[in-house]
């Protein structure tokens, strides 16, 4: 794809604040990645918290519910059960290296099924319960599962399935006993309870390298059939950097001693860091609850929130019923959850259903305690950073990220400013000791002051409302052209992830390889092995003079009417700013004069209709004349070729299960439409 073609929009000047921001700068240059030759994700999430004197009472997952009061599993429960389910497993004939499939919800037994595999040096493969039997059986069959754990309402569809996977030996069906008892049971090779409960609570874990395969994740499919991505054990390290910043440091101090490791070792010392180091980081003076409505099977529920937060030795909301704006809310005001990663989709939904008012805002009205957002998936606009900031009290972290190469791109927007404390580092500087294991210590220690103000640092990097963020440190990113080299200050290009750091090193974050798909592999990457080894994402963005980067879409959503340039996400974060819009996709139409119209798919937010517009206009107008309203709209924000020349109401908008809306649906569907046309007029 070309990034510098005759008549490309030109794009308005993008703001400034006079360059990158000082704490960056200098912690970008002085983090340093310090991978161990053994690692493994169970035994950092769970094991070395459950060999800990609190591990009976240090909650690991707090199971939330609407219609039951909330269970609380300790971190001992789940290294007992994990270490049960590994033993049933090896009875089972998994070994080292063999995929198990888990189809599970958010709830205690699927976080026992990750640690279990995980810790027997097995492969967890992630299934999305909305998976019909045909997506099923073509992720089965594709990797070469051998078990597979699933949720009693999964088995059906999994049974279905089954009959074209000869190599899946054994499922083992999760509340089976309670859900319509005997079809369930007779779906299931076993229950995991009455399994579980004849094994074993002593396992010893497979002292797994930091290289070995962990998890293979299939992807969403937005750009095509779905490819297994195999994520080793050491991308969780690679993940830390992103997650503490993008999470405002997960209620740490971000002021450290001189001698204390960064929280992106975590508490005990291992992670980022030398194998062995003791634990220094003290609690912190808050509990941090976490919760997102991400699945757990997908990398932004298992990547971004499960793991993370596992290995922070903190608890995770665990719950299972159906998204909603106000079923979340409440969840998150009763139990006091301080950090959350939200995607956009759902932050419109409630943006849409609770506004709130400058009297009484939705944090007011909810008791939230949020100190962190984070969002991805989509851009996030200035519209719902907005909201975030003034009715939910926090302004969110945009963070972008593939499976493949996760976590590489966002913000540390922390409000507070600290003030200097006595026998903390020196503002500006890495702590002492010349440990490269430390450099990371003093990410809130940097020096980012405002003008004239000598005693209050700022901590982290401040959001740009509607940008994606800055490269989390140790992620050398650039925007690239098709050459490979990078693209100057304004010019749109592939946001692209080089295998090597700023210093040279390897990037921890990198997957392995598509499974079973060696030419797929290779096309991700462009250049030769070294300093022009980039692996493309495929996903557009321009960088400004600061060095923050903006969305501009997918490669292959970007198209061209009357030569100009259409990037979707423009049009259609304007378009979400209008109080008729609920969410909003733009997709080219194909036109014989233009090549292509401006087309939007739009959703309408369903109390500007119960609450305007029947009482606004006649009969049978209603359609025309919000039309013209949106065009009007975005004619008056954008530019006058940006507009949509057509706008079509649907009830809702094809999604991926991770929230992402498949432009490529609608796409398809426009060209189908087209040969329609042509060929009635033959």
């Amino acid at each position: 794809m070309g990034v510098s073609q005759a008549r490309d929009k030109k794009l308005p000047p993008l703001p400034s604040r006079g360059g990158v921001p000082p704490a960056y700068a200098q912690l970008h240059q002085a983090f340093r990645w310090e991978v161990p030759t053994h690692f493994n994700m169970a035994q950092v999430c769970c094991a070395r918290w459950a060999a800990q004197g609190d591990a009976t009472k240090r909650i690991a997952i707090q199971a939330y519910s609407t219609r039951a009061p909330g269970t609380f599993h300790s971190y001992s429960a789940l290294q007992t059960q994990s270490n049960r389910l590994s033993n049933a497993l090896t009875t089972l004939g998994v070994r080292p290296g063999d995929r198990v499939a888990i189809v599970m919800p958010q709830c205690f037994e699927t976080a026992v099924a990750y640690m279990a595999v995980l810790q027997m040096g097995a492969v967890a493969m992630p299934l999305s319960l909305l998976f019909g039997p045909e997506a099923l059986e073509y992720r089965l069959q594709d990797s070469e599962a051998v078990v597979a754990i699933a949720d009693a309402s999964a088995l059906h569809d999994l049974h279905l399935a089954r009959k074209h996977c000869p190599l899946l030996r054994t499922v083992v069906g999760v509340g089976a006993q309670s859900a319509e008892q005997d079809e369930s049971q007779a779906e299931a090779d076993c229950e995991w309870s009455d399994t579980l409960a004849q094994f074993s609570t002593d396992f010893t874990l497979v002292d797994t390298l930091a290289d070995d395969p962990a998890v293979l994740i299939y992807t969403s499919g937005t750009t095509g059939n779905p490819k297994g991505a195999l994520i080793p054990h050491r991308a969780l390290i690679g993940n830390l950097p992103g997650f503490v910043a993008s999470q405002n440091w997960f209620g740490f101090e971000p002021l450290v001693g001189q001698s204390t490791p960064s929280p992106v070792r975590g508490r005990a010392g291992v992670g980022v860091s030398r194998l062995g180091a003791q634990p220094s980081l003290p609690e912190p003076k808050t509990q941090c609850v976490f919760w997102s409505p991400a699945d757990w099977a997908w990398t932004g529920g298992l990547m971004d929130a499960l793991l993370p937060t596992l290995y922070f030795g903190r608890p995770i909301v665990a719950c299972r019923e159906r998204f909603s704006p106000q079923a979340a809310l409440d969840l998150m005001g009763q139990c006091g959850v301080t950090h959350t990663f939200l995607f956009p989709t759902a932050l419109k939904a409630m943006m849409k259903a609770f506004p709130g008012t400058a009297k009484q805002t939705v944090r007011q009205q909810f008791k939230l305690q949020l100190r962190a957002i984070m969002s991805a998936g989509e851009a996030v606009g200035d519209a719902v950073f907005a909201y975030c900031q003034n009715q939910l009290g926090i302004a969110p972290n945009e963070m972008f990220g593939q499976t493949e190469i996760n976590y590489i791109v966002g913000n540390c927007n922390m409000a507070q400013a600290a003030a200097e404390v006595p026998g903390r580092p020196k503002q500006g500087t890495a702590p002492s000791g010349g440990s490269a294991a430390h450099a990371v210590a003093s990410v809130g220690a940097l020096d980012v002051r405002r003008p004239g103000d000598g005693l209050h640092p700022l901590v982290g990097w401040p959001s740009k409302p509607g940008s994606m963020g800055l490269p989390y440190p140790g992620h050398n990113v650039k925007v690239i052209d098709d050459n490979g080299q990078e693209c100057a200050v304004g010019v749109p290009g592939d946001v692209a992830l080089n295998r090597l750091d700023v210093h040279g090193q390897p990037d921890p974050i990198f997957f392995l390889g598509y499974w079973k798909n060696e030419a797929a592999t290779q096309g991700k990457f462009t250049g030769a092995h070294g300093p022009d080894d980039w692996c493309r994402t495929g996903d557009l963005a321009v960088r400004d003079a600061d060095g923050y980067l903006w969305y501009q879409g997918r490669s292959d959503d970007v198209f061209k009417s009357a030569g100009y340039r259409i990037g979707p996400g423009e049009i259609e974060n304007c378009l979400v700013k209008h109080p008729a819009v609920l969410n909003a996709a733009v997709v080219p139409k194909p036109d014989p004069e233009r090549g292509a119209l401006v087309k939007a798919y739009v959703v309408l937010a369903p109390d500007f209709i119960a609450t305007q517009a029947v009482n606004t206009w006649a009969p049978g107008t209603f359609d025309s004349e919000l039309v013209k309203i949106l065009q009007n709209h975005v004619k008056g924000l954008l530019a006058p070729y940006e507009y949509p020349k057509e706008i079509e109401f649907v009830d809702a908008l094809p999604m991926t299960t991770t929230g992402k809306v498949q432009r490529r649906v609608l796409r398809l569907q426009e060209e189908a439409r087209a040969r329609e046309r042509v060929a009635k007029a033959r």
